[in-house]
């Protein structure tokens, strides 16, 4: 991720963490519901950044807490979006979609925080879930806006970088398919892409690296599995997960419709 994508994630994050009416800290929050949730309040971005260290605690404040919020897409994370994860002709506006800031556990069991973009009326409830998450130490790899979207080639299969990017909005066709993925509305997060992949009907994946984690009796770091407290979580928000389909199996996918 380029000097430049990083500040402004980070001004963005500065956002969230400010935002009284959204943000939220380690405290009891109420179980949501599948209600869409109000379009949440204009904060504008901050001009500093904070360090990472405000999201980690210490010795003397206790453990790490989860630090998140929701924000609207300032100026510069829509430059940045436009022509990487929008363009003219998506269904839904910029203006619809929420910077939401969230701290996850990564696999070298630090604190870390990271953007993922959603719509307004999903983005109070997934912050919800991140939460949740946090509070039980899953592992998230890495969270980072989406790469812009591109075919796929042989290079990419046999490509055996560990690279895992937890991400939301991209305005993209579906795998296999001409129709467009439901990540194009912000409705929908693929958790940990490596060790829960994409499995076709005939046992393919779409990276030779994520064949071994077809084998759903392992328990590795990151993996997803039926009734863990990811899906879980996001069930009490009404979304669904691509682990249960039929025909084929994404297993890190997670969306508001099911599809």
């Amino acid at each position: 991720m380029s000097r430049s994508l990083r500040t402004v994630i980070a001004l963005g994050l500065v956002a969230a963490a400010a935002c009284t009416q959204t943000a939220v800290v380690d405290r009891a929050a109420p179980a949501p519901t599948a209600a869409v949730s109000t379009p949440v309040a204009t904060t504008p971005l901050p001009q500093a950044e904070v360090p990472d260290e405000a999201a980690m605690g210490d010795e003397e404040a206790g453990p790490p807490r989860f630090r998140g919020g929701v924000s609207v897409i300032g100026p510069e994370l829509r430059e940045t979006l436009i022509g990487r994860n929008w363009t003219p002709g998506c269904p839904v506006p910029i203006r619809d979609l929420r910077l939401v800031s969230v701290s996850h556990w990564n696999f070298r069991g630090e604190v870390e925080r990271g953007p993922l973009i959603l719509h307004e009326r999903v983005a109070d409830d997934v912050l919800w879930v991140f939460r949740r998450l946090f509070r039980a130490k899953f592992p998230i790899k890495d969270i980072q806006l989406a790469a812009k979207d591109r075919p796929l080639t042989p290079k990419d299969y046999w490509n055996k970088s560990p690279r895992s990017v937890t991400a939301s909005f991209n305005c993209r066709p579906a795998t296999g398919s001409t129709s467009l993925s439901h990540h194009s509305y912000g409705w929908a997060i693929d958790i940990n892409p490596l060790q829960n992949p994409y499995v076709r009907s005939d046992g393919s994946t779409l990276r030779h690296i994520a064949k071994p984690f077809r084998n759903r009796s392992w328990h590795r770091m990151g993996m997803i599995h039926d009734g863990d407290v990811v899906v879980r979580s996001f069930a009490r928000i009404g979304w669904k997960w691509g682990g249960h389909w039929h025909t084929l199996k994404d297993y890190m996918h997670f969306s508001l419709t099911g599809r």
